[in-house]
This record gives structure tokens, sequence and C-alpha cells, in this order.
């Protein structure tokens, strides 16, 4: 049998969540019942120790610290507890996240039969429609951290530089799972054809492709933008998935107003006469024009907001996007 130090050291390790430091007991255990002559217990240990290591990582979600070294420039790391159900998206969308996040969740029985869950996903729409929050939302459902790819530190202008912090990046999916999430793809996905682009990115895209197809950790690596036209076409063979996020319609704005401002709010409110009015702005416009009253009104000490209010904040929100050329590409 195990010795006492060795069942205090695996209860310990559990206790602190360290799977790794457990996997290494367990290890010591079966090397310990070999050397008493427990051949079939340690050969039973032993396997199933190796089942539990395959499985891990692609079932359980793995503590982690910030990134250190020189991870830190290149990952920032957060652990959102959204869900899918604080988004409001249409049911198509809304069907296939949900599907993502099942695949996740089991992928286990996905593994077993020698398939992979879909885990390399590609975020496209406009400014605000909730590419990064879908992000947000992955890592909140299946309890992962979200480590957002920092572009000021992997893009530099010294050849080869940015290719091997990318290596870094890719490496780091396979030593610790997580929602890995690259914002603005186009800043290193654009398509090699483009006659001013510098052949710097052109080599920084052709490491990408390589390194997501080489891929085989149990992370997922999101990508995001706003502009899918100018994305080389070899990127999207790559993917699993591409998940297209659209402008709210008007019984959606009226949803969020709803759920923004429900609260606050002095009824009756028109709440579909306001979506019409704001009509065209994306759901972080909304939002933000709904925190914009509540803010108002909590200067001017008011309990609450009536229907004028909220419609002259859209009104003046839309106006103003209008006036500035608001970018939908």
């Amino acid at each position: 049998m195990a010795s006492a130090e060795h069942l205090k050291a695996l209860l310990r390790s559990h206790l602190d969540g360290d799977h790794d430091r457990f996997m290494s007991v367990a290890m010591q255990v079966a090397a310990h019942e070999a050397r008493l002559g427990h051949g079939k217990l340690a050969t039973d240990l032993r396997d199933i120790v190796d089942q539990a290591k395959s499985r891990s990582n692609a079932n359980s979600p793995v503590p982690i610290g910030r990134p250190r070294g020189e991870l830190a420039g290149l990952l920032e790391a957060s652990y959102p507890r959204s869900r899918l159900g604080d988004m409001i998206l249409g049911k198509t969308l809304a069907d296939r996240i949900g599907r993502v996040i099942r695949g996740q969740r089991h992928a286990g029985r996905i593994l077993d039969h020698g398939l992979s869950p879909r885990r390399k996903l590609l975020f496209v729409g406009p400014p605000g429609t909730g590419k990064t929050l879908a992000a947000s939302v992955l890592a909140g459902e299946l309890g992962l951290p979200l480590l957002q790819v920092r572009l000021d530190g992997l893009i530099t202008r010294f050849m080869g530089e940015t290719a091997a912090k990318l290596r870094q990046i890719f490496d780091a999916t396979g030593r610790t799972r997580g929602v890995y999430f690259f914002d603005e793809f186009d800043a290193i996905g654009s398509e090699r054809a483009i006659a001013n682009d510098a052949g710097e990115i052109r080599r920084v895209l052709n490491s990408f492709l390589r390194m997501i197809e080489q891929d085989r950790s149990h992370s997922m690596v999101t990508a995001a933008t706003n502009h899918p036209g100018m994305l080389d076409r070899a990127l999207f063979r790559r993917f699993d998935d591409i998940l297209r996020f659209e402008l709210p319609d008007e019984s959606q704005i009226a949803e969020l107003l709803k759920m923004r401002l429900a609260g606050t709010a002095r009824r009756p409110v028109a709440w579909s006469d306001l979506a019409s009015r704001a009509a065209g702005l994306s759901y972080a416009e909304v939002a933000r024009a709904a925190d914009d009253v509540i803010k108002d009104a909590l200067v001017s000490g008011r309990a609450r907001v009536g229907q004028e209010e909220i419609r002259a904040t859209l009104e003046e929100l839309k106006a103003a996007g209008e006036r500035f050329g608001r970018a939908r590409a």
C-alpha cells in the first residue's frame, strides 16, 4: 500500500488544485508498489495516470497564474464570469456558440472516437457586435482563462522577431489550456497579395498558417476581425468554424434596452419605439447609451429615468456616429 507520506501528498495536491503535483505523486505510488513486487497494481496505476493525463487537458479547467517572462508582454490574462445568457444574439449564432461550448464540455467523448471538438474559431462582423464578448463567454462557460494577445507586444519592426513571438504563444497553448484571443486579427492575417504589404507581415502570416494547422493542443484559438475581406483566403480553411456577428435588429435593441434599463426607467416605456429610433446602432453603442442615461440620472440625483431621456440619448449617439462616419466595414 502507499505510504502515509504519499497519501498526505496526494491529498494536499488535490486540495491545492495542483494537477501536475498530483500526477507526479501518483506515479511515485506506482513506483513504490513496483518495488514491493506488486507488479499488476503498479501497471494498473500507471495506466490510470496515463489515461488521466491524456484527458485532463481536454476536459478540465487549469488554474494558472498571470503569464510571466516574455509571455507577460504577449498575453493579457483574465478570468471572465460571462455566460452565454449575458449575450443577446440571433438564434442561429446562439445555437452555433452553444454547440461549440457543448463540444468542449464533452471533448473526451469526441476524442475517444478519433475526432476533435471545434476549438479554432474566427469571429467576423462590424465593431461592437459582440466578438470580444463571445471570447469572454467561451472562457466563462468553460472555466478557462482568457488570454488575449497583445498586438503591441507581438508585432515588432525586427525581421523574424514577430514570428518567434508567435511561436511562443502557440507553445503556450500546449502548456496552459485557455481561450487564446487574437483581436484585430487583420493586423497579421491580411491578404498576402496586397501590394503595399511589407514582406515581414507576409512571413508572419505564413508562420501563423503553419502554426495553427500544426497546433494539437486542447486550448481554444480564437480570432476576431471587423474586416474579413482583408484576410488571406488560406486562413478560412485553418479555422473549425467562422461565426458572423451582425448589428442588432430592432427586437434585439429593445431587449438590450430593457435588460439595461427596466429596473431604472419610469413606466410605461415603449421599448419598441425606442428601438426603432436606435436602428443601426451596434450592441456596444446601445449599451453605452443606456449607461450614459443612468450616469446622468445619478449625477442629477434622480432615481428614475424617463422615456424621453432615453430617446434623446440614443438619438444624440446615433447623430454623432453619422456625423463622423461610423465604420461598418
